[in-house]
């Protein structure tokens, strides 16, 4: 299996985004599944036309997004995603919709398609703190969960797909306090979650 695996760039003034210090730390190979990994931009719209033109090109047997939830302690599959985006804070192109529908004409949300229960209990046999989420915020990562999501649905490609929030790193901790992962943890529950795939 071919699986497409997202990171997010650094924002809010950070110099650093967990998501690409796990990504980074991942094999190209995890259980026999070649993994596609990549950067994308912290930008409502964007992050989701990067990852469909993706999808679209590369033609992936799965896809895994990682965001960076600050506040969480353990890595969170995400269940759903809601067509909503309301930022408390601008995106990196300065943007902040409020109350705004992702998709006028689309469905109230989109579930995942990953298997989240069983990733869970991957993670936590690998001894990676893990739990299972019902809510991906109206951030970005919200946007790109259902941005996702709503074009496999639109262009009928049934393949496992989803989101996985993953905590700060300690190096991050530091400046401002906060639950924190290290990046090798985060990977480890990362491979153990793909393994279920």
């Amino acid at each position: 299996m071919t699986i497409l695996i997202t990171a997010f760039e650094p924002f809010q003034q950070e110099t650093i985004n967990a998501t690409m210090e796990a990504l980074s730390l991942l094999p190209d190979s995890v259980c026999g599944h070649t993994l596609i990994k990549r950067t994308i931009p912290v930008v409502f719209g964007k992050a989701v036309e990067a990852v469909t033109a993706l999808v679209d090109d590369l033609r992936p047997e799965a896809v895994i997004c990682l965001g960076q939830a600050s506040g969480r302690a353990e890595v969170t599959p995400e269940r759903v995603a809601i067509n909503v985006m309301d930022a408390r804070i601008p995106d990196n192109a300065g943007e902040q919709p409020v109350d705004a529908p992702i998709r006028e004409d689309g469905p109230a949300a989109y579930f995942s398609t990953l298997p989240v229960k069983a990733m869970v209990q991957a993670m936590k046999e690998a001894s990676v703190p893990a739990s299972l989420s019902n809510t991906a915020g109206t951030f970005v990562c919200n946007d790109l969960m259902y941005g996702l999501l709503d074009h496999l649905a639109r262009t009928g490609r049934n393949i496992p797909a989803g989101f996985i929030h993953i905590p700060a790193t300690p190096a991050q901790a530091v400046e401002r306090p906060t639950p924190s992962l290290a990046p090798e943890t985060v990977a480890k529950g990362l491979a153990a979650a793909i393994g279920t795939l």
